[in-house]
C-alpha cells in the first residue's frame, strides 16, 4: 500500500507552498516576498525587486492577480 504520511501534506510533498505561509486580506500589506512565492518564482534578489516594483505600481492589486 502506498500512502502519504499524514505528518506531511501533499503539498509540501510537491513542493508547493501551502495557503497558510500566503497572506492577504485586510489585516496586513503583502509583502515582496509574499508575491514572489505566490507567483511560484524563487526567492532570488532580481525577484524581490520585480515584486517590490510591481507592489509600488500595483498594491494589493497585485497579490489579487496572482492569487485565485
Amino acid at each position: 500500500m502506498s500512502e502519504e504520511p499524514e505528518s506531511v501534506p501533499v503539498s509540501m510533498a510537491r513542493g508547493v507552498t501551502p495557503d497558510s505561509l500566503l497572506h492577504t486580506g485586510g489585516t496586513s500589506h503583502p509583502s515582496a516576498e509574499d508575491l514572489v512565492l505566490a507567483s511560484g518564482r524563487d526567492l532570488t534578489p532580481q525577484n524581490l525587486e520585480w515584486a517590490q516594483r510591481r507592489l509600488a505600481r500595483e498594491g494589493r492589486a497585485a497579490m489579487e492577480k496572482q492569487l485565485p
